[in-house]
């Protein structure tokens, strides 16, 4: 009987003890926890003398300093410059502020006395300068009305700026100012060059001058991007403007800034970003290389002297099929083409003997069958006083007339 009580009672002890282990345990552990995240707090407050030394071979980018207790310590100290801080340090001068300044209109849209306001801000890109003059480069919505423009600079110096020309097919518009404060200008690139996957590098003014000299990275997403521009608001795509995709971010105020590769060179123009809910990382850029000739142009002439021939058209796919056979009177084997709805008095279409209602097929050996297409041919390849050969049908029948392009005023 006693045994049995001993050994009872040695159980319990031990059981007991047990119990005490794992909650012993425990607390150690978090209180080693509590001792390690505190310990730095601690240095800090000097409560604790405490030195933190980093052996030399270990960090490699270190240097001598003297403790918190007189002894010798280590700090660590690492080289930010990259190649793109090094571009954007180089590029950030030659990319500005463009500042839209508009005067005032009352009810009766009678222009106030009072001096023109800020009606908006861009940005734009200084590319050349010359004879003590500098030019800039930015988007033609973003001078669009403007009764005078200020350009300013990365330094916030303002500058006066003249409007050379604008163009509003390509977007693009040239600027020319005083250079006596303009310090650098960008290296051009080569846009035709990219290669999708590449880095791309944005600099501009997002949301206005309180963020001038923003710079966002990314890469080239796409080349030859085709985007659908409705100029008048009617609904119908008035022009397809062929773009650089980058995921760099562009936001208002971003249009008219530098994209730029990971050489420095300029090679796009900002232009637009899609600006839906649902999509992000889309913007675009106008291609250097597309750029340029436009550029050239407005500087020499203040436009872009285009060809044209005079008519007012639209696609067949505007018109209802009905009326393909029993308006225009097209044989069945007439799949697509340019309806020609009015003809301006005394152009070249007038002259070549076309009328409303003669269904475009061809220019020269080019299928035609959207105002896009017209466009396109007319603007890359052909210049004013350029003979064109136009094939099209009358009440059904095929026929063909040749026009002596005219220039686009």
């Amino acid at each position: 009987m006693g045994y049995y009580d001993d050994h009872s009672h040695a159980t319990q002890q031990q059981k007991h003890r047990r119990r005490w282990i794992m909650p012993t345990i425990v607390g150690v552990i978090l209180g080693a926890v509590l001792v390690l995240l505190a310990l730095p707090a601690l240095v800090q407050t000097e409560l604790l003398p405490y030195d933190i030394t980093i052996p030399e071979d270990e960090s490699g980018l270190v240097k001598g300093d003297t403790g918190l207790t007189g002894t010798t310590t280590k700090q660590v100290s690492v080289d930010v410059n990259t190649q793109v801080t090094d571009i954007v340090d180089k590029v950030t001068p030659s990319v500005v502020g463009v500042v839209n300044m508009q005067s005032q209109s009352d009810f009766w849209d009678q222009q106030s006395d009072s001096s023109p306001q800020e009606a908006g801000i861009g940005s734009g890109v200084i590319y050349k300068k010359q004879d003590g003059d500098a030019y800039v480069v930015t988007n033609n919505h973003v001078i669009e009305g403007a009764n005078e423009i200020e350009v300013v600079l990365s330094d916030e110096t303002r500058v006066k700026a003249q409007l050379v020309g604008s163009d509003l097919f390509t977007d693009l518009a040239v600027l020319k100012m005083p250079g006596d404060k303009v310090k650098k200008t960008i290296e051009i690139g080569d846009s035709d060059k990219l290669k999708v996957g590449e880095p791309a590098i944005a600099i501009g003014n997002p949301l206005g001058l309180r963020f001038s000299g923003s710079v966002t990275k990314g890469v080239i997403s796409g080349k030859q991007r085709a985007i659908p521009q409705d100029f008048n608001g009617d609904g119908l795509e008035d022009w397809q403007a062929e773009v650089i995709q980058t995921d760099a971010a562009i936001n208002p105020g971003n249009s008219g800034g530098a994209l730029i590769n990971i050489e420095g060179q300029l090679v796009g123009i900002n232009s637009m970003k899609i600006a839906e809910s649902a999509v992000e990382g889309i913007g675009f850029a106008i291609p250097i290389n597309s750029a340029l000739p436009i550029i050239n142009e407005l500087e020499k002439y203040g436009k872009v002297n285009r060809p044209y021939i005079g008519v007012e058209a639209y696609g067949l796919d505007e018109v209802p099929s009905s009326e393909w056979q029993n308006t225009l009177k097209l044989p069945k084997e007439v799949k697509g083409g340019l309806y020609i709805r009015s003809i301006k008095q005394m152009s070249p279409a007038a002259k070549a003997g076309l009328q409303p209602l003669d269904v475009i097929v061809k220019l020269d050996d080019k299928k035609i069958e959207t105002i896009i297409d017209l466009r396109k041919y007319l603007y890359d390849k052909k210049d004013p006083g350029d003979e064109l050969k136009i094939t099209y049908y009358r009440d059904g029948k095929k026929d063909t007339t040749k026009v002596t392009l005219g220039s686009q005023k």
